[in-house]
């Protein structure tokens, strides 16, 4: 039997009484981080190809939401505002700027409550200028281009600021 199999109750006891072995919640956290990763790179090759079909759109954010679940279960913060800024980019992709706002917004508030900065807080302002250009909020849009520049000073090096300058210029205000 493998870790999927067991049934826990609320102490990681399994069915049986046993105590939840190392090993097994070993097992659960490399399962978990390894779906994690692999939802993440599925959502980027969707997001980046061309034409892409209904179903592919569903199968992205479908994948978007299950890495950041993943990563819920056994990832830092870091992780988890990193999923939350790319389920908002995946949204403004498919053109959903409600949810797009949702997550950039999730994001923004778990690097402010964990103190994460560098590039993570720099981009988190990058998804909410992202978000308000497809809502159409053109002077919300700016604001947080023009505080993701600002945030931009925190982050060491070299070649990540420029990819972020490379990535506000693609937001469409």
């Amino acid at each position: 039997m493998n870790w999927q199999e067991d049934k826990l109750d609320g102490n990681n006891r399994l069915a049986d009484g046993d105590k939840l072995t190392e090993e097994k919640k070993y097992a659960e956290k490399d399962c978990h981080k390894k779906l994690a990763v692999d939802c993440f790179s599925l959502v980027w090759t969707l997001m980046d190809k061309k034409n892409r079909t209904k179903d592919e759109e569903d199968k992205m954010i479908h994948a978007a939401h299950a890495s950041r679940f993943h990563w819920g279960e056994i990832g830092t913060p870091v992780e988890r505002e990193r999923g939350e800024w790319q389920i908002s980019r995946m949204y403004t992709v498919v053109n959903m700027p409600a949810s797009a706002l949702y997550h950039a917004r999730r994001c923004l508030e778990i690097c402010k409550e964990n103190n994460i900065a560098d590039w993570d807080i720099a981009f988190a302002y990058e998804a909410m200028a992202r978000a308000c250009g497809v809502r159409g909020q053109k002077a919300e849009c700016e604001r947080y281009v023009e505080m993701a520049k600002k945030a931009s000073e925190q982050i060491r090096e070299k070649a990540d600021k420029d990819y972020l300058f490379s990535e506000l210029k693609t937001i469409n205000w």
